[in-house]
This record gives structure tokens, sequence and C-alpha cells, in this order.
């Protein structure tokens, strides 16, 4: 891709937003919009990324908008703005309605667990994991996962990874929430026995000997969407050509940071104290690709990477949608009869950013000719075709189902 000057549309209706992200590696395109002037390039002079403490500050500042102290759009958990406009996670239920313009990154994320199972090099086969949790509980002592968001990514990939090895997530172990940036201190003192998080914290838990990671999860499902680019739907509506300078900005930054030229500068910017705030040695190796697992495993320049921009990274496909609320019915967070095809027709604006695409003159290769990526592969051999998702739903053995 060869970006153009901002002269491509027209002028913004405002040259302020409030932006808000989670301390991880995989808001590193905000951060870089900032850093590097992309913002400003494209007439966003006064735009602010401004640190949120949990996903849950995110949602809640997102229901607050900047007019009343809160935010405009954010760093989000791909299901978020799914189940904040349908009210299902916010106070009282009030929904706020969101877009989704852009997905963040592809994969990324990993399962780490505690320095006590060391022994079981648990991977992808929790089978010897199950047997230890059982073991534990078995003598009283609680055994549980934690995850940064009920509903979000990292819910969903540790419960896919547990239910795969017979262990139910419901059942056997209980799931606890977390903070992206808590994780390894909590892990220290024993809260928990495995998370799921982005970068840092799992290379930080090695770095600090406190556990190690199991699985990126990539390897449970190659190029998995993560997180989002998100704005409140009311914003979006009164500022078109601002959300476009917007989108322009935030994509141009994914292909700065896709670049692996520039991968150990991002990994300077996102340790600054005002975003990450942790140490280089903690997000380098990883932003560059590769992975010290902890227990011997070393894979350098691993295909499971984090992608910002490369393999269509930043296009919101609605399929990829799809399959995270068919996951949320799955785990009884929406209700079986939830009308998913209507909601991502709401939600979901891949148009704005094919138009964002088409003023930057991103590379015919790279926009996608569908909505849906197809047919996805799982670690476990599940198959999810986004023309049958009940059919996914149904060839799952582990799941906790409610009706409306």
């Amino acid at each position: 891709m060869a970006p153009r000057s901002a002269r491509a549309a027209g002028k913004p209706e405002t040259t302020k937003a409030k932006l808000g992200f989670i301390a991880l590696t995989d808001a590193a395109p905000l951060f870089v919009a900032d850093e590097k002037g992309f913002f400003k390039k494209h007439g966003m002079t006064e735009v602010e990324v401004l640190k949120q403490s949990s996903w849950g500050t995110t949602r809640d500042n997102l229901v607050l908008g900047s007019g009343s102290g809160g935010i405009d759009g954010a760093h989000i958990l791909t299901p978020m703005p799914y189940l904040i406009s349908t009210g299902t996670t916010t106070a009282n239920n009030v929904p706020v309605p969101m877009f989704i313009l852009a997905r963040l990154n592809l994969g990324g994320q990993c399962i780490s667990v505690g320095k006590e199972y060391a022994d079981l090099k648990v991977g992808t086969d929790t089978s010897a994991f199950k047997r230890a949790l059982a073991a534990k509980a078995a003598k009283g002592t609680p055994v549980k996962a934690a995850m940064t968001f009920p509903g979000g990514t990292h819910d969903m990939w540790i419960r896919y990874w547990l239910a795969a090895g017979g262990i139910d997530p419901n059942k056997d172990i209980a799931t606890i929430v977390v903070p992206p940036a808590q994780m390894v201190a909590n892990m220290k003192v024993g809260s928990m026995d495995t998370f799921c998080v982005c970068e840092p914290w799992n290379r930080q838990l090695i770095n600090q000997g406190i556990g190690y990671t199991a699985v990126t999860t990539s390897e449970l499902w190659h190029n998995h969407p993560e997180k989002a680019f998100a704005m409140r739907a009311d914003w979006v509506n009164a500022n078109p050509n601002a959300t476009q300078a917007l989108l322009r900005a935030v994509m141009e930054a994914q292909v700065w940071c896709e670049n692996p030229a520039n991968r150990e500068e991002v990994a300077r910017i996102c340790s600054q104290r005002k975003w990450i705030n942790a140490p280089v040695e903690d997000i380098v190796d990883r932003l560059k690709g590769d992975f010290d697992y902890g227990t011997g495993r070393v894979v350098k320049n691993s295909p499971q990477q984090m992608r910002y921009w490369k393999d269509q990274a930043s296009y919101p496909f609605q399929s990829h949608d799809l399959w995270f609320l068919t996951e949320n019915i799955r785990w009884g967070y929406l209700p079986e009869n939830f009308d998913s095809a209507g909601w991502i027709r709401k939600v979901n604006r891949e148009d704005l950013w094919r138009a964002a695409a088409k003023d930057l003159g991103v590379a015919a290769a790279d926009i996608p000719g569908s909505p849906s990526r197809g047919v996805e592969r799982f670690f476990d051999g599940k198959v999810f075709d986004p023309a049958k998702p009940k059919a996914y739903l149904d060839s799952l053995a582990i799941k906790a189902m409610r009706s409306a």
C-alpha cells in the first residue's frame, strides 16, 4: 500500500475524538497513529488516546460518551460492541449503539499456566492438565481460569481450549475476570491456575519466573480475529468525514506496525509509561514473532505471530463477528434465538472500511472480495461454516445454552 495524502475525502466535521485503549500490544496502531502523526496527517489534530483500567471501564466510558466525560471510541474486544449495542453488558441493560470500523489485529494472544504445572508442559493437549486440576480440586483447593471480560475474546479462547480438552469451564474450573495488567500479579499470589490475555503479560510471566505459555491462540485458530476499532454510532453518524479520517490514520498505522523493520520501534513505543508501561524486554521478542514458551520450546519468526495488516488483518470480516456471536450463544451470554445476522448488519460497518481503503489507495489484494472469509478450521478438528452456524454449535460437546 502506498498511502496518499489527506486530500482524499471531505473536511472532518470535528478535529477532536477521545479513544480508549487497554495496555496491550494489539492497541499499538492507536499508539503509533498518535506518536507518528497519522491522526494529524488526516486532519484529526486533537485526538486523545486514553488509557482505560479494564474492559469494564472501557464499556462504561463508551456508554457515557465524551460529552459526559467518557470516550467516543476504543481499541476493544471484538464482541463488546455487540454486547454494548444490545445492552447485554450495560448498566440496566440500556443499549448504546456501536459500530465496528476495522479489525486491529489477528492473533497475538496467549494462554499461560502457573509454574506449579511446569512438569506437564501443557500445550494444545490439555488431558494431563485436566487430571491435575481435578486432583487439586479434590483436595478442596479452588481451581480458576482468568480472562478479561465475560463474552470477550480472551473468554472465548480459554473456554474453547479448556472445552476441547474435556474441561467444562462452567463446572470443572471457575472462570474469573482480571484486568490484563493485573494478570501477572494475580498469578504470582496464586489467584488462578491459567489465564488468557494479550502481550506483554504472558512474556512478563515467564520473565518473572511465575509461569509459562501453553499456547498462542493462533495455534487454536490460525490468524483468528481479535481486537476491533469501534466507535459510538451517534458519533460516526454525526461525523462521517472525521470517521473516515480516523480510519485512514489507524489503517496507515497498522501498515507501519506490520513492517518487520519497525517492530523494535513499536516495542519501544508500547513500553512507554503513557501506553503499556512495561519493560521493552517483556514486549520486543513476541512483537518480532519470536516465542520462548518458557518450557524449552522456542519458535523464531512464528507463523502464529500477531498481524496488524498482513493477511487482511484490518478488514472486519462479518463472518468473524458471527463466530463470536455464536460462541456467546454457546456459553449462554446471548439467547439461542439471538438474531446474529440482523445485529451484524447494524454493528459491522465494513462498508466504511472499504471507503477508507479506497481513499488510501489500498492494493486490491488487501481488500477482500467478500464480507466472509469462508469456512474456518480449528486445532481440534472443528469447522465453522458461516453459512451453517447451528451445525457448528451442534458439533460442540460442551456448552451452556440458554433460551430467550
